[in-house]
Order: C-alpha cells, then sequence, then structure tokens
C-alpha cells in the first residue's frame, strides 16, 4: 500500500481528527516539541498510530521541504468521492446544495486557501477537473491548514459536462466573472449553487462559461481587476454563507 507524506502540524492533526484515510506512521523531527505537537502526539497514541522520533534533517529530506514545524505522518490516498455520492447525499442531509466548482486553479496555494475557505463556509462538495488542475497533495493539504482532510472532492473528466448533470439536479450554477452582468449581491444565494471558478490567468473556460445561469462579478474601486482566485472565491462562499445563515436574499427585481 503506497503512503504519501503530509507535513505541518495542522494537517496531521486534522488527519488524525477526520479518521478518513490510513495513517501508517507520525514522525517527530524535534528535541522540544511544543505543547500542539504534544496535542497531536497524544491523539495519535489514543488511535494506535506508530510515532518515530527523527532528526531535523531526516524530515527535512522526507517531506522535501523545511516548512514542516517538525512534524509529518505517512498516509494513505486522499478518498476521492464520486460526484453522484456527493449529490445524493446532499440532497438527503444538506438542503439546499452549496458546490465549489474549480475549473482548471493550477497554484496549490490557491488551491489550498479555497479549501480551507470552502471548509469553514459551509461548501458540501468542492468539484475538480481530472486534467490541467493542481489535485489534492501534501503541498495543497498545508496551505489548507488541514482544511483539504475533511472536504468532500469530486474528480470529473468533464467540467462542462458536470455543470449539465447539476443543472438536472435543479442546482443553479454561477460562474464568476469580472465581465458578468450580475453583481454577486444580487443573486438569490438560498437556492441550491455551484460556484464555479476559474483559473487564475484564463478565467473560466468558455464551453464551462456556457453552462452557467449566471455570471457574477464583485464589486470593485476604479475598476482596478486584482482579485486572485483564492480571494474571489472567499468573498463569494462568505456571501453565500451570509445570505443562508441570515435568511436576507436580494429584493426581486433588485
Amino acid at each position: 500500500m503506497r503512503s504519501e507524506i503530509i507535513y505541518g502540524i495542522h494537517p496531521v492533526h486534522e488527519a488524525l481528527r477526520a479518521g478518513r484515510r490510513r495513517i501508517d506512521r507520525i514522525y517527530v523531527g524535534t528535541d522540544k516539541p511544543s505543547e500542539r505537537i504534544c496535542t497531536v502526539l497524544r491523539m495519535a497514541e489514543e488511535k494506535t498510530v506508530p510515532i518515530s522520533e527523527v532528526k531535523p534533517g531526516f524530515l527535512r529530506e522526507l517531506c522535501g521541504t523545511g516548512v514542516h514545524q517538525g512534524l509529518a505522518a505517512a498516509v494513505g490516498a486522499y478518498p476521492m468521492i464520486d460526484i453522484e455520492d456527493a449529490l445524493s447525499e446532499i440532497s438527503s442531509r444538506h438542503p439546499p446544495a452549496f458546490f465549489l466548482v474549480l475549473d482548471g486553479i493550477t497554484d496549490p496555494q490557491n488551491l489550498g486557501a479555497l479549501l480551507r475557505t470552502a471548509l469553514c463556509a459551509g461548501v458540501h462538495a468542492v468539484i475538480l477537473p481530472k486534467d490541467r488542475s493542481v489535485q489534492p497533495n501534501p503541498t495543497v493539504c498545508k496551505a489548507s491548514a488541514g482544511a483539504m482532510e475533511h472536504l468532500r472532492i469530486a474528480r470529473v473528466t468533464n467540467v462542462a459536462s458536470c455543470l449539465r448533470m447539476l443543472k438536472q439536479r435543479r442546482i443553479w450554477i454561477v460562474g464568476l466573472d469580472p465581465g458578468g452582468g450580475t453583481w454577486m449581491y444580487d443573486i438569490d444565494w438560498s437556492l441550491p449553487v455551484a460556484v464555479v471558478i476559474g483559473a487564475e490567468s484564463r478565467g473560466i473556460r468558455p464551453l464551462v462559461k456556457a453552462q452557467c445561469d449566471w455570471l457574477a462579478a464583485i464589486p470593485q474601486a476604479s475598476g482596478f481587476n486584482s482579485l486572485n482566485a483564492s480571494v474571489a472565491g472567499a468573498l463569494v462562499m462568505y456571501e453565500v454563507l451570509r445570505v443562508r445563515k441570515c435568511g436576507c436574499p436580494p429584493e426581486p427585481g433588485a
């Protein structure tokens, strides 16, 4: 069984908490573990996960980076889900649906930041394309502060086809686009929605954009389009959460 190495206090802690994938061993690369590391180690002991004390140089080589915070874990493959299973689960437990569709995010830091926000904002499932996109990996896990371990992530071959399937399930598709004809505040986020965010350089691809029911724009001062994918995504995801928590969708015809 193949293992990969995740690193950092939050990723290892959240992998243990989530319990969604196999954890083969914890590696500690510091002589004086902090209280945060000790908390993680106590949890690992409770779950009977083996713990190895190693030298900092070994840990750096194991992780391929020096930003491991003195802690790493050998874990099984990330548990991707099937989109049909996600739809079935959401329809039975979490109405209205809230999907995040990422059309070609290639920067692992951006993906990690988006996943971290998605978990906090209550996204039910994240959809990624199989190709031309960064996939869940240790760098993304670290950038997400371990949030990736709790999220349901589906990988699809064709994003446009996936959106058509979501529309058949009465889920509205909202694409983020600086040139969109609708302000993000004018959309009724209380409806079942899938928010689509495009690649950092080219935005949403035309075939994917054609499936969107709305193209939403974020107001910006002086028309200066300076928001990267993770910041723009955070603004919209928290607008969805605000509307759903406060019960204040836009006025009809606003």
